[in-house]
């Protein structure tokens, strides 16, 4: 089947996204939240000017995008339509003042679009015509004054829209703008400038909720049934309404009606309208003295009870006792805020028939809290009681006897400077306390005596300074305890006695110098929560015992900002005992150094942050880290560190988020980012990483890794080149032709394999012989027997197998030696300790002659053929006349012709063959063999220097006759010398 258009769209768009993705999982604007789904995304305070430039490197998965606090004033055509998937679009905080017509084209999967506090003025009526999903749309705090009235024609699934704080003048085309919204349950249309209610369309059944307050309405001119579906109903603060506008009005359905600070009487609009009483929030309607409250309560008193009793911003000074006796009996709550009310005794106003389980006095101007140790009602079904914002110095003793059975009391956000040692007594049933924000200085051991229920006790922000013994013994239930915020210096030895159920202790912002490891110690089995942050604490010696030692099962330890200058040295095994804990915070403490042992026992640590947490460059020693196995977030920024060693962040093999910001590294270990297999986020930004060769890899790793997000890759500027950007920084001088390079190897590696083989087979052994002329060559004897030229040791060296030496010892040594022949055997005469090559090279160059016993057994021999190498040598190559062959029987030139030089020798010169004995007379023979032996040996070795002289004294002649010197001659005749032919023995 066919693709759609929309389906073939969706397609590039992902294809396009994909291929954007796979050079670098980076974003030049926005960060990916760290989650591993790459579905949500933050640009925050971006200031490009085109909102294409922030979100156009997004992936096609994106279904969450916050693009907030920038700059740019306009969305043009298809800004996100390669975000097919995006279900939330959060616009707020920006400058758009113009929206393109086409600026969502493809975003049908769009539920939520937040355009809120922006600078837009008009809509076009089919900009939102793409996103016919939207199910919640929220243009508040704009500076809209006409709404087109098909602007929201499409959006059938609508069910919120709010258009607070605009500039609406006109109420009928909004309306006729709506009305076609099956869907919609929600309008906010409040801070505009309305005036009327006139329409011309009715409102969508659906509508449950409109708010219209703080606009200028003066009369509502709408009919009788187009509010007859709205269950809340908000007309507050338009100061200009009055009765008359709700004249016949169908207000039937409405649960709950707001007419705050409205003209609107009251008591006319519930005898004129079927309006039920007991659904109105009588707040602002100046019901301030008994009179109309009384009228109020009548008309209420129809109805047996109600839910709820609001009288907020009524102004109300007092209340007599009898002042609500009329009214029905409230089951829920009564709310008396923001009043004027100076004194509340014991809630004698309160009808004791009631069933009344909350009651809020909050922003009046209580100062005191009287005794009511014997009251004449309790109020046994109340359970909420608050007197908050008011200004309540003192709390007398049994202040709350008359409500024994309450459960959440809050006296928070007065000035109680005395709290009366029994002011609470009485309250058993209490599980939630709150004294935060007064000016308590002092609790007492029985001022929660009665608190045995008691589980959240608040004593945030007083004056406490001490903490006395047994203060929380009878608190055996309570499982928060927090006393932040206070002056707390000192917390005596039994100060937490009774803490039996304690999970959450807050201790944070006091003036605490030490950790009392046995204070502590006594909530080993149920502390979960340790908060200390910003306190005193300072040790100025590693040797000091672990403050944590029992508390095994702390899950949470606050640690950050002690002040005035941090903790500065953390001792050694600090963190010994917390094989527990998952989260610990150090931030801002400057620490001068942190011990390879430092957290050792945090095997189950999860976060970890160290922010700020050093002085200067940081030297993380090795192994700091070795035991977070577990740990998934680490943010280290601003510590000064230089390396991003294996030796310290190698054993993190579980982590995920790693931020480095601020730090002094220059570069990055790539072998442990790779080891690092579960990271996913790594964040760099401030760090002078170098523009140089020692980083192309982390370059080529930004760009092609699909892992790890690196946030504003693109912005990262290069310090030590100036206007350079990390992302593209020029790498070319930092490679070789990797191409030729591996073909240069590779062709070389096969022609080595190749001939390697057959010079093996081949020219193994003359390669071992040139190996041995070489480095005889080279060899201070070479030298210096070469120099000897005529000073010979030996007539004779000979070269024989040991098969032949029988023949040697028993008819050459006899014959020569017993001429008075010097021979030199390498048995008898070679030098022991010597290396046998560096005897044989003194051999040949000190004999005069060396004779070559030549039989099967000789062409065999390794050495032999040396000894002939070596002798040829100097035959050849130096015009020596040393080598005599002697054939101890036939060799055919075939077994000779391995033997390159021997077989030169052979064609070159007349060799002698040992007479065998099957000739016909073997005596003569043999003694015409060492005859002539003999005289090879007495011949001298300077024939070749003979023909040389020649040569030249041709050359001299030659000069004489034709001019021509030897310079010019080499080029007519030919250089090479001819071989010298010496026959010791005539054919």
């Amino acid at each position: 089947m066919a693709n759609s258009p929309r389906r073939e769209f969706i397609i590039k768009a992902t294809f396009t996204c994909l291929i954007k993705f796979a050079f670098s999982y980076s974003f030049r604007n926005c960060i990916q939240v760290p989650d591993n789904s790459h579905t949500t995304y933050r640009c925050i305070n971006q200031h490009e000017p085109d909102i294409t430039l922030v979100v156009r490197d997004l992936m096609s998965t994106a279904t969450n995008l916050t693009v907030s606090q920038g700059s740019f004033e306009k969305i043009p055509e298809q800004a996100f339509q390669h975000l097919p998937n995006l279900s939330s679009l959060l616009l707020d905080k920006n400058h758009l003042g113009n929206i393109d017509k086409g600026a969502f084209v493809n975003l049908t999967e769009l539920k939520t679009l937040n355009l809120s506090f922006n600078n837009l003025s008009s809509l076009h009526r089919d900009v939102f015509d793409a996103v016919y999903n939207l199910r919640e749309l929220l243009l508040g705090s704009n500076k809209l004054a006409e709404i087109d009235s098909l602007l929201f024609s499409n959006l059938t699934n609508l069910q919120t829209l709010d258009l607070h704080s605009n500039g609406l003048n006109h109420f009928t085309p909004l309306v006729e703008s709506i009305t076609h919204l099956p869907n919609l349950t929600k309008l906010d249309l409040s801070f505009n400038n309305l005036t009327t209610l006139n329409h011309t369309a009715p409102l969508p059944q659906s509508l449950s909720t409109l708010y219209v307050g703080y606009n200028n309405l003066h009369t509502l001119g709408c009919d009788a049934a187009f509010l007859m579906y709205v269950k809340v109903l908000d007309f507050s603060n338009n100061t200009l309404l009055s009765f008359e506008g709700f004249q016949g009005l169908n207000l039937g359905n409405v649960t709950n009606l707001r007419l705050s600070f409205t003209k609107v009487t009251i008591i006319k609009l519930l005898n004129y309208t079927n309006i039920r009483p007991w659904h109105v929030d009588f707040s602002g309607l100046k019901l301030k003295d008994d009179q109309a409250l009384n009228s109020l309560c009548n008309l209420l008193g129809q109805k047996k009870q109600i839910r709820q009793l609001i009288f907020q911003d009524n102004s109300i000074k007092s209340i007599k006792n009898i002042t609500l006796n009329q009214c029905p009996n409230i089951t829920g709550v009564l709310d008396l805020s923001r009043n004027d009310i100076k004194e509340a005794g014991c809630l004698e106003f309160l009808n004791s028939q009631n069933k009344l389980e909350s009651l809020k006095i909050e922003h009046n101007h209580l100062t005191r809290l009287n005794s009511c140790r014997e009251p004449k009602e309790k109020f046994h079904s109340l359970r909420n009681l608050s007197f908050r914002y008011n200004r309540i110095l003192e709390v007398s003793g049994f202040a709350f006897s008359h409500t024994p059975r309450l459960t959440n009391l809050q006296l928070n956000i007065n000035i109680i400077a005395y709290l009366d040692h029994k002011a609470l007594r009485g309250l058993r049933h209490l599980v939630t306390l709150r004294l935060d924000n007064n000016l308590l200085t002092d609790v007492y051991e029985d001022s929660f005596e009665d608190l045995i229920s008691l589980e959240t006790l608040n004593l945030r922000n007083n004056q406490l300074a001490v903490i006395f013994d047994n203060t929380f013994q009878s608190l055996k239930k309570l499982t928060i305890l927090d006393l932040g915020g206070n002056k707390i210096a000192m917390l005596k030895s039994q100060a937490f006695t009774g803490l039996y159920r304690l999970t959450n202790l807050y201790l944070d912002r006091n003036r605490l110098k030490n950790i009392d490891g046995k204070l502590f110690g006594k909530l080993n089995g149920t502390l979960r929560v340790l908060d200390l942050q910003a306190n005193q604490i300072l040790y100025k010696t590693e040797h000091t015992h672990s403050p944590f030692i029992n508390l095994t099962k702390l899950l949470d330890l606050k640690l950050d900002a002690q002040v005035p200058n941090g903790i500065n040295l953390l001792p050694c095994a600090f963190f010994r005992g917390l094989t527990s804990l998952k989260q610990l915070y150090l931030t801002n403490n400057h620490i001068t150094g942190f011990g390879a042992e430092t957290f050792d026992d945090l095997e189950n640590l999860e976060f970890l942050t160290l922010d700020n947490s050093c002085v200067g460059i940081a030297q993380l020693k090795p192994g700091i880290f070795k035991n977070l196995r577990k740990l998934t977030t680490l943010l280290a920024e601003n510590m000064g560190i230089k390396f991003f060693s294996k030796e310290v962040f190698g054993n993190l093999t579980g982590l995920k988020v790693l931020h480095l910001n601020r730090n002094a590294m220059l570069t990055l270990d790539m072998g442990l980012l790779e080891k690092l297999t579960h990271l996913t986020y790594i964040d760099l930004r401030s760090c002078p990483l170098s523009c140089g060769c020692q980083n192309t890899e982390l370059q080529n790793w930004t760009k092609s890794n699909l892992r790890v997000q690196f946030p504003y890759l693109y912005k990262m500027i290069c310090q030590d080149h100036t206007g350079s950007y990390f992302h593209n920084f020029d790498t070319n001088v930092c490679y070789l032709d990797s191409g030729l390079y591996l073909f240069s190897s590779t062709y070389a590696f096969t022609i080595l394999l190749t001939i390697i083989p057959l010079l093996y087979d081949k020219l193994y052994w003359k390669c071992k012989y040139g190996y041995y002329v070489f480095r005889s060559w080279f060899g201070e004897q070479w030298r210096r027997l070469r120099d000897q030229e005529e000073k010979y040791k030996f007539d004779a060296f000979i070269s024989y197998n040991s098969a032949d030496e029988n023949w040697v010892m028993e008819q050459l040594l006899p014959n020569l030696e017993g001429s008075s022949f010097r021979l030199c055997l390498h048995h008898r005469d070679f030098e022991l300790g010597w290396d046998i090559v560096d005897n044989i090279v003194a051999a040949v160059y000190g004999s005069r002659k060396t004779i070559c016993v030549v039989s099967q057994s000789f062409l065999r021999s390794e050495w032999c053929s040396l000894e002939v190498q070596l002798a040829s040598y100097r035959l050849f190559q130096e015009m020596q006349d040393v080598l005599l062959l002697v054939f101890l029987e036939p060799i055919s030139e075939r077994q000779v012709s391995a033997y390159h030089r021997m077989r030169k020798v052979m064609l070159k010169k007349t060799y002698l063959q040992w007479p065998g004995e099957d000739c016909s007379d073997p005596t003569s023979a043999k003694e015409l063999f060492w005859s002539q032996l003999k005289r090879a040996l007495r011949s001298s070795n300077t024939a070749g220097q003979e023909e040389q002289k020649l040569k030249e004294d041709n050359d001299q002649r030659r000069q004489e006759k034709t001019g021509v010197g030897v310079e010019e001659r080499e080029y007519f005749v030919n250089q090479t010398p001819k071989d010298v032919e010496v026959y010791y023995l005539m054919p």
